[in-house]
């Protein structure tokens, strides 16, 4: 600190020479010097003072928002619990002339989606040879008068829907917008770990948007290549395929389908965006219609585009491969003027990609919809209008 100006004034008359003593001046020194130490020293310790305290708080903050957080899961899991269901199936399977027909029974999970008992489940839980379904809330209530409602039919769609009979004020979830999640959002799954009857809830977060991955229970002929799904840390075991993935909101924004087996929490779910065109089928109409645009189509990448020396290294290349034809006759496509070798690379504006295939971009429409397709035909970019139809297979 710099010292205080000294008012100026008359001449002050000059001082006899100091008497002080050296060991006198010394002890001047040292308590000024001491004087000076008691004052840094204190302020270095509030400041140290002050570090430490802000450490607390920031650790008391940190454990309230771990409780805060820890409480809203538990919360949640209460609130959404009764609307999620152990899903107990027995299918027949084989047909040898030693041993016959033989019952199999597996276990999977589902959710409700209206008051009078459809519930949304994955289509490998609900095997084609199923011979009976039962289910069982969280509350321990049995039905065992369930109906298979609908298998989605599409190779790439683990969709499928049942009805409880006799079944009246269930209640249903919540189903949010898939479409509003980013990587690092956090998120929830319930299911039955291991087909057991109760629920089990893990969190995580979204750890990858749009993942493509062939799922298969191990045997050759079961296998599917699924599109555009979630990947999420959350565990997702044995017994909860089939069950919701869900938000901080207790909204639905996925259904919990399949896990890395060669990983640790690695799983992946189907957004419910994909699947709401379906839901709402089921819902308004008793039955499921699937979105139909008529092509046949391989999706490209830049070894493709090398390879075959086509104007675009995205999109849904119209080929007919072995298949009779690329674009179907009378089908929407045809009707929009499509011809093969078109590629396809934007749905009412949405890009076309390797992860975003056609197939799923699709299945966001409902039966009834106009969309606009972009494509290239010959190095040239158009457009063509087409309305979705149901797929001949669903009337």
């Amino acid at each position: 600190m710099a010292p205080a100006p000294v008012k100026q004034s008359e001449p002050t008359p000059k001082r006899p020479k100091s008497t002080t003593s050296i060991p006198t001046r010394v002890a001047v020194i040292v308590v000024a010097l001491a004087f000076i130490s008691g004052i840094a020293g204190g302020f270095l310790g509030s400041r140290l003072n002050t570090s430490r305290i802000t450490s607390l708080d920031s650790t008391a903050t940190q454990q309230k928002i771990a409780s805060s957080q820890s409480e809203l899961i538990s919360n949640i899991a209460k609130d959404v619990s009764p609307s999620v269901v152990s899903i107990n199936v027995e299918s027949t399977v084989g047909n040898s002339y030693f041993y016959g027909e033989q019952t199999q029974s597996s276990a999977g999970t589902g959710f409700i989606i209206s008051s009078d008992g459809v519930i949304v489940t994955n289509k490998h839980v609900i095997p084609e040879n199923t011979s009976k379904v039962a289910i069982t809330t969280s509350e321990g209530t049995e039905y065992d008068n369930v109906d298979v409602i609908a298998r989605d039919p599409r190779s790439n769609v683990d969709l499928a829907f049942l009805k409880v009979n006799g079944a009246k004020d269930l209640k249903p979830v919540k189903l949010g917008d898939s479409s509003q999640m980013v990587v690092g959002d956090s998120v929830i799954a319930i299911g039955y770990a291991l087909g057991q009857f109760q629920n089990t809830v893990t969190s995580g977060i979204i750890s990858g948007l749009g993942r493509p991955v062939t799922a298969s229970d191990g045997s050759a002929t079961s296998a599917e290549s699924l599109t555009n799904l979630f990947q999420t840390d959350a565990a997702i075991n044995p017994g909860n395929s089939g069950g919701p993935l869900l938000n901080m909101s207790g909204e639905v924004i996925g259904i919990n389908t399949a896990v890395a087996g060669d990983a640790e929490n690695i799983g992946f779910a189907i957004p419910i965006n994909d699947v709401k065109p379906q839901i709402t089928s089921i819902l308004e109409k008793g039955k499921l219609e699937v979105p139909y645009l008529g092509v046949r189509y391989v999706m490209l990448t830049e070894a493709l585009q090398q390879r075959f020396e086509l104007a675009r290294s995205s999109g849904a290349w119209l080929k007919a491969g072995n298949e009779a034809q690329a674009v179907v006759n009378g089908s929407p496509a045809d009707k929009a003027g499509l011809k093969e070798g078109d590629i396809i690379f934007k749905v009412n504006g949405e890009e076309v990609t390797i992860e975003k295939p056609l197939a799923s971009v699709l299945s966001k429409y409902n039966v009834g919809d106009e969309i606009e397709l972009t494509y290239n035909r010959d190095g040239k970019e158009q457009t063509a209008k087409a309305t979705i139809e149901v797929a001949p297979s669903t009337n």
